[in-house]
């Protein structure tokens, strides 16, 4: 077997390229959140909100709005590839950093696994002669395929991707626009406020969901070490990633309720929105939004990978995972091409070991751990340790993160006990390995530094 030195891959030899700029960052973002974000949980949201979609989804972006300025300013702080894991290691404790990576670990490795599950099934629907496994196997080589090209090749395939989905995007808003012009009495600002069904209870209900919309913005910060002038582009590439979202869901869920106002009346809940498109622009509607449901899985199946490999470079690199393994960077491509493998690996593991659903909870299990940790990091660095020079930089330093943490801890405690039990186990076994690493945690991690920008 070679050493790392004579294959070209070494943890201190090689480095990742900085060659993103802050279009590729917001491209990424928007490709890992997914354009049709909203699409999937349209009808659970409506049923639970009692139609109130429009104002869950306002909701949920001001809430993780909070949460994106706390990333894009540990992102300042600590331009790392590690994102979470490195903000609360540094900033906090290295064992509180530690499982907060592990917690990302679990995330970010579940998302590739669950966009495999769909796409398998979704294509079964459109080729059912090819049997599930197939298309397992076919889907997690694909996204393996597209994230060893190097990061360059990712984020034009990015760009391709939101671009095409933009392209659909505007012939529903045409349809919808057709449809709602040619109805008689439709109520422009239900979807807002119903005054016969609004109850407070029942939005906040459908908004813990609605959050669901924005999931993945973090990932930005996991590429901290390929791009240029991350100190600037990564703050401003999350905000405007999470605007970017809002703006587009809102309009996306307005225009399905003002086609469809009855939320009782969804022929299927979980692909409600498809038959919206179906009433809005008929039979090829249905379809051309069925398979960009399809292309948008994949996109953020690709890119969710991409970031569980900069996050267990991150890792590796400090030696709190292997750094044999996880720490290395293939020269080549600039790439930390074992970790891409090792995701594509457990995605297809993990398409035959676990529903959807689960996978789905406990995603949410470990991104509010992170979430709730870099909030709590910013809270750390700007407010407490920070030098304020009046009461707006106190404030600022102050409202974000306290209120991005409060929304978070909410948004946790309320998953469902199946999700709480097994994240949990997948949380004791990373203590109790970090007990380890660290000589019953005696000894500090010690964080790397970036290379130079």
């Amino acid at each position: 077997m070679s050493s790392p030195a004579s294959s070209g891959q070494t943890p201190t030899g090689a480095h990742l390229k900085r060659s993103l700029s802050l279009g590729d960052l917001i491209f990424y973002g928007i490709i890992l959140i997914q354009p049709t974000a909203p699409m999937p949980l349209f009808g659970v949201v409506g049923q639970e909100a009692r139609g109130h979609i429009v104002t869950t989804v306002l909701i949920a972006m001001c809430a993780m709005l909070f949460t994106a300025i706390s990333y894009g300013r540990m992102a300042r702080a600590y331009p790392s590839a590690g994102s979470a894991y490195t903000y609360v290691g540094k900033e906090l404790h290295s064992g509180l950093g530690f499982v907060t990576g592990w917690s990302m670990a679990m995330d970010y490795m579940l998302n590739p696994i669950i966009c495999t599950i769909w796409c398998s099934k979704a294509a079964m629907n459109l080729v059912p002669e090819i049997p599930y496994p197939v298309w397992a196997v076919f889907f997690a080589l694909l996204f393996t395929l597209l994230n060893l090209r190097g990061i360059r090749a990712t984020a034009r395939t990015n760009e391709i991707l939101v671009l095409t989905m933009c392209v659909v995007m505007v012939y529903f808003f045409i349809a919808a626009l057709r449809y709602i012009l040619h109805q008689h009495g439709v109520s422009f600002t239900q979807p807002f406020y119903d005054p016969a069904t609004f109850s407070w209870g029942r939005i906040s209900t459908g908004t813990s969901i609605a959050v669901l919309t924005y999931i993945g913005f973090d990932g930005i910060s996991t590429l901290s070490e390929e791009v240029r002038n991350p100190r600037r582009n990564i703050l401003l590439a999350t905000v405007l990633v999470c605007l970017i979202t809002g703006v587009l869901a809102t309009l996306e869920v307005y225009a399905g309720q003002l086609v469809w106002p009855n939320y009782k009346t969804y022929p299927d809940v979980d692909t409600a929105f498809v038959y919206v498109a179906g009433r809005a622009g008929g039979k090829l509607l249905f379809h051309v939004i069925d398979m960009t449901l399809l292309v948008a899985t994949i996109g953020s199946g690709k890119g969710s990978q991409l970031g569980a490999a900069r996050l267990l470079y991150g890792m590796g690199r400090d030696n709190t995972i292997p750094r044999g393994f996880f720490g290395v960077i293939e020269s080549k491509h600039g790439i930390p091409r074992n970790n891409v493998l090792f995701t594509g690996a457990i995605a297809l593991a993990g398409a035959f070991a676990m529903s959807y659903q689960l996978g789905a909870e406990l995603l949410n299990f470990g991104a509010f751990i992170a979430f709730m940790g870099v909030n709590a990091a910013a809270f750390t660095h700007y407010f407490l340790r920070g030098d304020r020079k009046n009461w707006r930089e106190s404030w600022s330093a102050f409202l974000p993160p306290v209120l991005g943490f409060i929304i978070c801890l909410y948004i946790w405690l309320s998953l469902r006990p199946p999700a709480k039990i097994a994240g949990g186990i997948w949380l004791v076994i990373g203590i109790l390995y970090a007990a380890y690493k660290t000589n019953g945690f005696r000894q500090a991690i010690v964080f790397s530094d970036p290379p130079p920008e």
